[in-house]
């Protein structure tokens, strides 16, 4: 399993962040300072870190400094917006940099593909019965072999990789069809009708009201 250390001195936002990678299929350690997250490097191989910049004991820069020489991809999390702190972080050795407040969705993706980037991404994903060979981009439900359209794999992907999140039907439609939704467009919601059906999710996929759709598992 993925391994994350997540670093930020706010307590609710390490606890929102670990809430939605560990439903997300991510096994997470939280810290809350800079000092502690050094000593967690050392005890830890981990996979990714998401690294907050101001911290007591030591802050983002000075930790990833020790980092740097692990090999170990970060993402930068911060309310420093400037350029200049976006582009310390990355000469530093960070692969990303994700300004607060952020989206949860939107980290998740970047999480998603930073470990692609370094072939840490899992190959298969385990949703209950459902198993994803991401590669392949192959569908089993109890070991049977589910035939998905192109559309209908890359939804079921945000939603296996967002679990019991609510995702708004904009980023749905606009990431899947890479378009602008328009709030009469019936396509989503019959991709959603087709993906329960063929996965029996008819109690798992629930819509949100006002919002879009949640798997929720």
């Amino acid at each position: 399993m993925i391994k994350i250390l997540i670093v930020d001195d706010e307590k609710p936002i390490c606890d929102l962040i670990e809430m939605n990678l560990q439903a997300a299929g991510y096994e997470c350690i939280a810290v809350q300072d800079g000092l502690a997250a050094i000593e967690a490097v050392e005890k830890n191989a981990f996979d990714l870190v998401l690294l907050d910049i101001m911290l007591p004991g030591a802050d983002g820069y000075d930790v990833m400094e020790y980092i740097a020489p692990l090999k170990v991809p970060v993402i930068f999390i911060s309310a420093k917006h400037e350029v200049k702190d976006k582009v310390k972080g990355l000469k530093l050795g960070a692969d990303d940099y994700l300004i607060k407040p952020f989206d949860v969705t939107e980290l998740l993706a970047r999480v998603e593909a930073v470990l692609r980037r370094y072939n840490k991404s899992d190959r298969k994903l385990t949703v209950g019965e459902i198993e994803i060979d991401t590669e392949a981009r192959r569908v089993t439900r109890a070991g049977q072999p589910v035939p998905l359209t192109s559309k209908e794999f890359e939804l079921l992907m945000l939603f296996a990789e967002n679990r019991n999140v609510a995702l708004f039907r904009e980023n749905l439609y606009e990431r899947v069809w890479d378009d602008e939704y328009y709030a009469n467009s019936r396509t989503l919601d019959l991709h959603v009708q087709r993906l329960r059906r063929k996965l029996g999710w008819e109690k798992n996929l629930v819509a949100v009201y006002k919002v879009g759709y949640r798997l929720e598992i």
